[in-house]
């Protein structure tokens, strides 16, 4: 309990930070939305470039482990969109509450948390699990939410917008590139890259403030999704994921341990941070990474003890 307290503690930290500085009007009306905004446009397009620009196949190239993140990630993502989708609930919000379902946060909590517990090596499969997220689940649901979003009626108007839409989106668009550099072999020119380190690193600091201001402004009423989201995150998830590991995959303990866990994280930022960016309602997303972070010092001690068991 205290390895994941530790880790988990900064995170509310932060939330609360934002919160305060909102409710004692330290921070103004817009913070929240401007704040993210700063993440969107710089602070995340850096850390996805670098991450796949900088990534090595040697290290991602472990097929039964990103087979069982993938399979994982999107089960609980797919289910979720078509049963939000049964009801009312539009395109593009069923699909950021489907991320808020799927998507762990691996690099605040997953990365230091695998080294802690795992080791050194811990690092490779953290490093893979963020990758999946980011630039397979992540662009995926912005895929949703375009298609969403367009009102065209005509199948091919309605695909060129999608299309024109992605390409001036930050969040695909700098993967992408980062993926064609890696690609390329180059090295990064060292000031380009202490840049985007620099910036990368203000990523989660600055989402949680700001997901903490949104919250001392939220209307709760809005939130009763959320509990369906969190079990969906903090037992189904990691349950398919070490059924996958185990009895499908039948990968090496070292690797089905690091699935479990990894697949056991709460909600990160992201669902928050596209339900402010594309101006939806964040209320359900917000809620479930407050309360999914809380319920993993429950479900990542249990992990940790069945692992240790």
């Amino acid at each position: 309990m205290a390895s994941v307290t530790n880790v988990l503690l900064p995170i509310f930290g932060l939330i609360l930070a934002g919160y305060l500085c909102r409710r004692t009007h330290r921070l103004g009306d817009t913070a929240a939305s401007e704040l993210n905004r700063f993440v969107v446009w710089l602070c995340l397009p850096a850390l996805l470039f670098e991450s796949t620009a900088t990534a090595s196949w040697t290290q991602i190239w472990h097929p039964g482990f990103v087979a069982v993140s993938v399979i994982s990630t999107m089960a609980v993502f797919g289910a979720t969109l078509l049963y939000r989708l049964r009801g009312p609930r539009h395109l593009a919000d069923a699909s950021i509450d489907a991320l808020g379902a799927a998507y762990a946060n691996t690099g605040y909590i997953g990365i230091p948390l695998c080294v802690l517990v795992l080791g050194d090596d811990g690092l490779v499969p953290a490093l893979i699990a963020t990758l999946v997220v980011v630039c397979v689940l992540f662009a995926i649901a912005v895929v949703c939410v375009e298609v969403g979003l367009q009102t065209e009626r005509t199948l091919h108007r309605a695909v060129i917008k999608v299309v024109f839409a992605l390409a001036r989106n930050p969040l695909v668009v700098a993967p992408v590139l980062g993926g064609l550099w890696a690609a390329s072999g180059l090295t990064l020119f060292e000031p380009a890259a202490k840049f985007l380190h620099l910036m990368g690193l203000a990523t989660t600091p600055c989402a949680l403030v700001s997901l903490g201001a949104f919250l001392a402004q939220s209307r709760r009423e809005k939130s009763s999704g959320a509990p369906a989201l969190v079990t969906l995150k903090l037992i189904v998830q990691p349950a398919l994921a070490w059924i996958l590991a185990v009895y499908v995959f039948d990968l090496p303990l070292f690797w089905a341990q690091a699935a479990l866990l990894l697949a056991a994280l709460p909600t990160g930022t992201g669902p928050y941070m596209l339900a402010e960016f594309y101006g939806r309602e964040a209320s359900v997303v917000s809620s479930t990474i407050l309360l999914s972070t809380l319920g993993s010092l429950i479900t990542l001690s249990l992990c940790l003890y069945l692992i240790s068991a």
